[in-house]
């Protein structure tokens, strides 16, 4: 049946937040170019915003700013929680002191486990030295404080997994697509990723300080493809968190003499959680799920529940998943104990051929 309004696996609305703007450029790179990050970071943002809207008509796309505004970071948050979205995507471009490092990285809210973590997120958290009384926002936030950035990156975020899974897409398509070097998934304290109410992610597009990555990301070339790759990456995450919709499908009925049908091989489970290092299997740490599996890939670590022959008995088994609090809980297919496309593992289990 088609999903219901108030779906809450249903991705409705984004909020495309293109980092730094007016007074704020962002960081310069090596110099050669007046075009800064905010300058970058906005076109790619305006491109993963029509690419979703053209493919998308349904999904409302707003974006933190459309020109060269400056807009606080706690703005930005508001933005996204005022309007409910189901996702929040912030793009920038990184910088080093070094002129070596290249590649693209992309955060999630959480503890930053190495110095190099924190330095990207006090960068980036240093906007708020622009803003007019910062001193009295943020909970006495500092960026210059290390004990600021440990509390910060301490705070939870209770959509991690669905934040995960959506940066292990990008960094997929980068690397894949693109051709860029990956950095990986990583988590660190971001001002403008920690308050906001829904999965939020942060893209550090590559590092204008390294010369050949700089002339890549300031041609158009090299936007529109880091652009079409963050939209892949939605488009994969938003199909894999929504499930698949099969109304259209006819269910045939078979006669009453048919022979019995033959297993396909494939089984539907529900992932529940997404993490960057290993959760140790037991019933108290799922919530009281029994019969949870181990899956890696992308470097994460994934958890799911069930062995299902048929999409309805998945989708019953993700009920009774949210029913213990994995209100995110989707559901994922395996044919043969490898990973597959969910709406290949549809036509599948159906007897079909070909794909969607």
């Amino acid at each position: 049946m088609p999903q219901p309004v108030g779906d809450p696996n249903k991705i409705d609305v984004i909020v495309l937040d293109a980092g730094h703007g007016g007074k704020d450029p962002g960081n310069l790179g090596t110099g050669r170019y007046t075009i800064t990050e905010k300058d970058i970071a906005l076109n790619v943002t305006l491109l993963v915003g029509k690419y979703i809207k053209e493919a998308f008509p349904d999904v409302k796309v707003i974006y933190t700013r459309d020109d060269d505004s400056f807009v606080e970071l706690r703005e930005r948050t508001r933005i996204a929680n005022r309007n409910n979205a189901d996702l929040f995507i912030s793009i920038h471009c990184n910088s080093n002191k070094s002129r070596d490092p290249y590649g693209a990285d992309t955060y999630v809210m959480g503890l930053h486990k190495t110095q190099e973590n924190m330095k990207v997120a006090q960068k980036e958290n240093s906007s708020i030295l622009l803003e007019e009384g910062h001193e009295m926002k943020y909970d006495g936030y500092d960026p210059n404080d290390p004990e600021s950035m440990i509390a910060l990156s301490l705070r939870q975020n209770a959509y991690i997994d669905q934040s995960l899974l959506l940066s292990a897409l990008v960094q997929d398509q980068f690397r894949e697509r693109v051709g860029r070097k990956d950095r990986g998934v990583k988590q660190a304290g971001f001002l403008v990723i920690s308050y906001t109410t829904m999965p939020s992610i942060l893209i550090e597009l590559g590092f204008l300080t390294n010369a050949n990555e700089e002339d890549f990301l300031q041609s158009a070339k090299g936007q529109d493809y880091m652009a079409s790759a963050i939209y892949r990456a939605f488009k994969e995450y938003k199909r894999t968190v929504e499930g698949v919709d099969v109304s259209t499908e006819p269910t045939e009925v078979p006669p009453a003499n048919a022979p019995p049908v033959t297993d396909t091989g494939v089984r539907f489970k529900v992932q529940v959680v997404t993490a960057s290092k290993p959760v140790t299997i037991t019933a108290k740490n799922f919530k009281g799920l029994t019969g949870v599996e181990e899956h890696q890939g992308a470097g994460l670590f994934k958890y799911t529940v069930g062995n299902e022959a048929s999409l309805e008995a998945a989708r019953e088994v993700q009920r009774l998943c949210r029913e213990k609090g994995y209100d995110g809980a989707f559901i994922v297919a395996f044919k043969d104990g490898a990973r597959i496309d969910l709406q290949e593992a549809v036509k599948l289990a159906q007897g079909q051929s070909g794909s969607l």
